[in-house]
């Protein structure tokens, strides 16, 4: 009964190392922009703009993107809700809604199944009054 107890908390010792070393290993996802800042440059005052951010997944797994968040609400992200399989692109539609002239830069931030876990992308520009 000894040698049995002995063996099994040896082999739960040996194991939880490499199911943790396993763990670490499994592959993950992997996401490559285009771009990962757009310059509006200057835009006229109270008309939405957008920009396009274009993604590939060269990774071996499918790239799921759980959640699309922006650092206000004049910023709003559409991105793809099905995962993007191996090779395949996708992309991220972000409106920004010009509703205050001056200096704007806005972060948008993605969460996804990468190692990273999210990545961030900007939009920048200036928003102009007709004279």
């Amino acid at each position: 009964m000894r040698q049995i107890r002995f063996l099994v908390i040896f082999l739960v010792c040996i194991n939880l190392p490499v199911a943790r070393l396993w763990a670490e290993s499994k592959p993950k996802a992997v996401i490559e922009w285009k771009e990962m800042t757009f310059d509006f440059g200057e835009i006229p005052f109270e008309k939405p703009i957008q920009a396009d951010f274009t993604f590939t997944n060269p990774g071996m797994i499918p790239l799921i993107i759980s959640d699309v968040r922006t650092s206000c609400g004049c910023t709003v992200a559409d991105y793809p809700k099905k995962p993007v399989g191996s090779g395949s692109s996708g992309t991220i539609t972000v409106t920004f809604d010009a509703k205050s002239p001056g200096y704007f830069a806005k972060t948008i931030t993605v969460f996804s199944n990468t190692e990273e876990g999210m990545t961030q992308l900007y939009i920048k520009g200036v928003v102009v009054k007709e004279r």
